[in-house]
């Protein structure tokens, strides 16, 4: 790196409530692995298409929310607590906590054990009453972090071919089409 950053300080922004109790994926210092086997898990992923999750920001944030109604889809950034501090030294990982995946380094995938657990999930819009977002397809456990908000569109990303690894193709074809994160 050519330039020593100084620490960088986060303040969340507000917080995530849901009946999402546990992360889908648990990780440790050994790596990641799926809560439950492989189609429970994926069974629970698609159920946060219909889960309305409460995006609670602080009061004082209320005009930063203007014409956000406009939109059918926002991302969340959040901060993946549940990841323990061991887990984010990981270099390498099964996707999804797969075996049958390949190994592969951290940064080729969506894994919440990354050394700064920040995650990206676009979620339906579906309400809001003040600084409270009703949204759904959000797989945030309760509790966690909300650091950011962004409008979604899809003008906000490449036009074309996208390349992505065949084990990533089979994770999104498994998830029946559904995309968790960016």
């Amino acid at each position: 790196m050519e330039k020593s950053f100084e620490n960088i300080i986060l303040h969340p922004i507000g917080v995530v409530r849901n009946t999402i109790k546990q992360p889908f994926l648990i990780a440790n210092e050994n790596g990641i692995r799926m809560r439950e086997d492989l189609n429970p898990t994926i069974e629970e992923l698609r159920k946060t298409e219909e889960i309305i999750s409460n995006v609670v920001l602080n009061k004082n944030l209320i005009d930063h929310l203007e014409g956000i109604d406009e939109y059918s889809h926002i991302k969340i950034i959040y901060w993946a607590h549940g990841v323990p501090r061991e887990a984010r030294d990981l270099k390498k990982v099964h996707p999804m906590g797969n075996p049958e995946n390949p190994l592969v380094g951290l940064f080729s995938t969506c894994s919440p054990a990354r050394p700064n657990p920040i995650l990206t999930t676009v979620v339906h819009l579906v309400g809001r009453d003040g600084t409270t977002l009703y949204v759904t397809g959000l797989d945030a456990i309760d509790g966690s972090p909300v650091l950011d908000i962004k409008p979604h569109f899809k003008e906000s990303y490449p036009a074309g071919d996208v390349k992505v690894p065949d084990w990533m193709e089979k994770i999104h074809s498994k998830l029946g089409e559904k995309k968790t994160k960016d």
